[in-house]
């Protein structure tokens, strides 16, 4: 096969940011927000509730769907071309049509938080609404925290040039940004922030690596003001809004978002500070077979290449076959859906300057089909990352018969398929190791994504409890931030690193999204919640894909702790779930220790 190394978006909408059917998608979804709204407005707990919510909700999904289907368009647009102008204009357009949406949402939210507990009990019972009643009473929830309609309006209004045109201008900031960098030949090219991150992290020569991180910290830098305002200020907007709710603890937007105990969490976060000893000694080994005494940042995901080994590279096409083959031993239906997804060239993956640096996968529910976004450059990681977003990718795909509410899956159990899937590959590359060297890089490999989890995510979450906590207080300086960073790194990293990113604030989209706050633990949470799954899938030998698919399916339709107890048996609040998933992956840390002992 020879797959296409760019996505095919003409199904979904032809013609890119020009495109007549994409105009037309979005007048549509002006009449049907209308719809919307007159549903609403009539709406009377009294007369035929199970008919008019019905109704309402039919609505709802056919405005969800619109925005979803037209977002992730144009979201995909300007990731594969940060120039494309008429694509942000689009964005912009788009966004003016959220607060006469979420007005109607507004409305309805509030009218099923004033009907009567007892009524509301008995109206759930009905067969029509028991597979909704759990999102039902999630809105119902909400409805009791809203202000005035009027109010609510104007909040959704001025968070389109608040909120929104923050984390709009981050990217506006992040397409400025190149990186000059010499090439063997004495060749001078500009990087982009995409290209520079990709050869920072993994390029085999470790002072490319140290020219790109100085360049690349420099280049940060550099717009750092211009990072802090938008932080400070993006921010600042959601600690207002929550304030005006009479919200005090941020956290709670994040924990309810995830569907999420506070006691789960901590007791998460607790468990992988306990253990966090020999992950530091991995990192020192490794630096030490990299020749340095510590760990430096630039090095975490470097490849250990020991003797003659050279580090093994895949085509995209020899990737996608590596990925489907491996896919088949878990699940046929993962291994048919992503041959239909390299097949139909759902992947945007070639290495090019324009693009927007990072990775990710979009679904678009009208069409019922999903995109990838990343910069491939042939390394096992990027084979990883793939099989990552495909599994993003195959969540989605089995939930799309299901009322619309019960697809909205939260952060933390959407990297649990995600991670799932990488999983898959990395154990899938162990196996087919032929010498000691190899499976030393390959472990390597492997170990770096729990890294990224059990420290680099953490310094996330440290570092944005601790900016939120100052942010409360007024604005904060670049240089404060900067200094918040390092100090989160250093306590996450138990201060064993040679060098530190001061402006890793700056460089990481995640602090900057307008709709998710505290982008960081639910990747930590999918990440071992998904290594309980794939044990369990080791252990059960038969049945797996649909106990498997069952659990996907049900992850919109309940709590995460009631997710866990049906699917695996397991409460999430107690250490032994946690516990038990850092013990496989101190399996990987106890073997790559062994193996490298004689080469320090």
């Amino acid at each position: 096969m020879n797959y296409s190394l760019t996505w095919d978006l003409n199904t979904i909408f032809p013609g890119g940011s020009h495109s007549k059917e994409l105009q037309q998608r979005m007048a549509t979804l002006d009449e049907q927000i209308t719809e919307l709204h007159q549903a609403v407005q009539s709406f009377e707990a009294e007369k035929r509730i199970t008919t008019n919510l019905l109704t309402i909700l039919n609505w709802n999904a056919k405005v969800s769907n619109g925005f979803e289907e037209c977002g992730s368009f144009i979201e995909a647009l300007l990731s594969a071309d940060v120039s494309d102008t008429k694509a942000k204009l689009l964005s912009g357009e788009l966004s003016k049509k959220i607060p006469k949406y979420q007005l109607a949402m507004t409305i309805f939210s509030k009218k099923l938080a004033a009907i009567e507990t007892n009524d509301w009990k008995q109206w759930l019972t009905d067969s029509k609404l028991k597979s909704i009643a759990f999102r039902l009473e999630e809105i119902r929830r909400d409805g009791n925290k809203l202000l005035s309609d009027t109010q609510e309006n104007i909040f959704h209004t001025l968070s389109l040039d608040g909120l929104k045109a923050w984390s709009q201008h981050y990217d506006t900031i992040v397409a400025s940004i190149i990186i000059p960098f010499t090439e063997k030949d004495g060749s001078k090219v500009e990087l982009s922030a995409g290209q520079a991150f990709n050869k920072m992290n993994s390029h085999p020569d470790a002072d490319v690596r140290a020219e790109i991180f100085e360049k690349w910290e420099q280049a940060w830098s550099q717009k750092a003001d211009l990072f802090s305002d938008t932080l400070n200020h993006l921010d600042g907007f959601r600690l207002s809004t929550q304030k005006l709710h009479g919200i005090e603890n941020y956290l709670q937007e994040p924990l309810e978002n995830n569907r999420l105990k506070q006691e789960t969490l901590d007791t998460m976060w607790s468990t992988i500070q306990k253990n966090k000893q020999p992950f530091v000694d991995y990192l020192t080994r490794k630096a030490q077979l990299l020749g340095n005494d510590k760990m430096k940042w630039q090095d975490q995901e470097a490849p250990v290449l020991l003797g003659n080994m050279h580090e093994e590279t895949y085509t995209f096409d020899e990737a996608a076959a590596f990925i489907i083959k491996n896919f088949r031993e878990f699940s046929p239906k993962m291994a048919t859906f992503a041959q239909s997804a390299f097949e139909n060239s759902w992947i945007e993956a070639e290495d090019r300057p324009g693009k927007r640096p990072g990775g990710y996968c979009t679904s678009f529910p009208e069409s019922q089909e999903s995109r990838i976004f990343m910069t491939y450059s042939h390394s096992m990681n990027e084979v990883a990352t793939i099989a990552h977003e495909l599994g993003h990718a195959f969540h989605s795909s089995v939930m799309w018969d299901l009322p619309v509410l019960n697809q909205e899956y939260a952060m933390n159990v959407a990297e649990t398929a995600s991670t799932f899937a990488e999983l898959i590959v990395a154990d899938a590359t162990l196996k087919k190791a032929q010498t000691k060297e190899e499976k030393i890089n390959l472990l390597d490999v492997k170990l770096q994504n729990a890294i990224a989890m059990f420290m680099n995510i953490h310094t996330r979450y440290i570092f944005e409890n601790h900016f939120y906590q100052a942010r409360q207080k007024g604005l904060v300086s670049t240089e404060q931030i900067s200094e918040m960073m390092v100090n989160a790194q250093k306590e996450s990293y138990l201060d064993s690193l040679a060098n530190y990113h001061p402006h890793f604030w700056a460089a990481k989209l995640h602090f900057f999204i307008d709709d998710v706050p505290f982008y960081n633990f639910p990747y930590t949470f999918g990440y071992l919640f998904s290594t309980g799954i794939y044990a369990f899938a080791n252990e059960q030998k038969t049945n797996f894909e649909e106990d498997y698919i069952a659990l996907l399916r049900d992850t919109a339709a309940m709590t995460t702790e009631e997710l866990a107890k049906k699917h695996l048996g397991v409460d999430l609040t107690q250490p032994d779930f946690w516990q038990a998933g850092i013990n496989k992956v101190l399996e990987d840390v106890n073997e790559f220790m062994s193996l490298t002992k004689d080469y320090v």
